[in-house]
């Protein structure tokens, strides 16, 4: 008898890009993603602004995502939805939205925790990607998360160790005001690091006890060094940009793989995969193939538009879930703070 697909309408509007996918079992069909550019003059993500550019953006978004998949509503098996971590005013829209619809439809809703999303996005069946085994570890960087997650299987998840302060996208977008790049800064970071040279400036890195991580310090001190190098000489950045990226980029990189390390070390597991947005940063897409092949590690990588905030992430996890019947009444609301259960 032959096996009925899942069609799963995923949504995901957990900071500021409002996206929606439709998936066929594990296989995405469509994966449409809508920027919000009115942050960038501001230098950040300004919630309430957000909260509003996903109420204009939902609905011809997802209607974008059917069309595409060439799938109707009424062939729809459920609806997952991003309910954490994030931007409560942000999640709020994608939460109410999929309710409502899951709702009119009659058909079972699925809650997502984001960063759960961006470890089994590796889950998504891509030509030339490869799946990991059980267990593996994740290390998951992004705008507002930073943590090292040991994954026994797609449900039992551990969290070995996290940010106490600022995530690695804050730190790359942070450093990248100090010297004068737009917002976002961190791929602009990564551009011109590629062009300098990483041991021009040492910076020094924080002694965090664990598997933690800290970069407010790191932050700190960029800013006392231009500030002291710009008194001397005005045109310090200008002069030394490229420079400066690539001493800034070669900490960052040494931090996260100093704790990749000490994790494979700790628990003997050699497979690792990376995810969230700053994954698409070429250092560290380089140090982890470098390190694959001195230390016999196994990396994954997911296709790029999986990396970064995207629904089709969503949908992988609603597909896994909807196989297991773990469904979510209609008295669900959305978490700003959503550990990864």
């Amino acid at each position: 008898m032959k096996k009925q697909n899942i069609y799963i309408l995923a949504i995901e509007s957990s900071c500021d890009d409002t996206s929606a996918a439709v998936m066929c079992n594990d296989t995405t069909l469509s994966n449409v993603v809508a920027t919000q550019k009115i942050h960038e003059e501001y230098g950040g993500v300004v919630p309430e602004l957000a909260s509003r550019a996903h109420q204009q953006n939902i609905v011809p978004v997802i209607h974008q995502a059917l069309t595409k998949a060439k799938i109707d509503k009424n062939q729809l098996s459920a609806i997952a939805f991003t309910r954490g971590p994030g931007l409560m005013g942000s999640l709020l829209v994608g939460t109410s939205f999929a309710k409502s619809l899951a709702l009119g439809l009659g058909i079972p809703l699925i809650e997502v925790n984001h960063m759960q999303a961006h470890i089994l996005a590796h889950f998504i069946r891509e030509e030339g990607f490869d799946r990991p085994d059980f267990p593996f570890l994740a290390l998951t960087i992004s705008g507002g998360h930073t943590q090292i997650v040991l994954v026994r299987n797609y449900f039992d998840m551990e969290i070995l160790g996290e940010t106490l302060d600022d995530a690695v996208g804050e730190a790359f977008d942070k450093t990248a005001k100090i010297i004068g790049l737009p917002y976002p800064g961190g791929p602009l970071v990564d551009k011109l690091a590629l062009k300098g040279n990483p041991q021009a400036y040492p910076f020094p890195k924080p002694k965090v006890k664990g598997l933690n991580f800290s970069f407010s310090g790191l932050k700190t001190s960029i800013l006392y060094f231009i500030q002291r190098e710009t008194a001397a000489n005005p045109n310090f950045i200008e002069q030394n940009r490229e420079d400066i990226c690539a001493s800034i980029q070669y900490t960052i990189v040494e931090i996260l793989m100093d704790k990749l390390k000490k994790a494979v070390k700790q628990t003997g597991i050699k497979r690792v995969a990376i995810g969230g947005g700053v994954s698409a940063n070429s250092g560290i897409r380089i140090a982890l193939k470098n390190t694959e092949s001195q230390l016999g590690w196994t990396t994954y990588i997911p296709k790029f538009e999986y990396c970064t905030d995207n629904a089709a992430m969503i949908g992988i996890v609603g597909y896994l879930k909807f196989r297991e019947g773990k469904f979510t009444d209609q008295s669900v609301t959305a978490k700003a703070r959503y550990i990864i259960p």
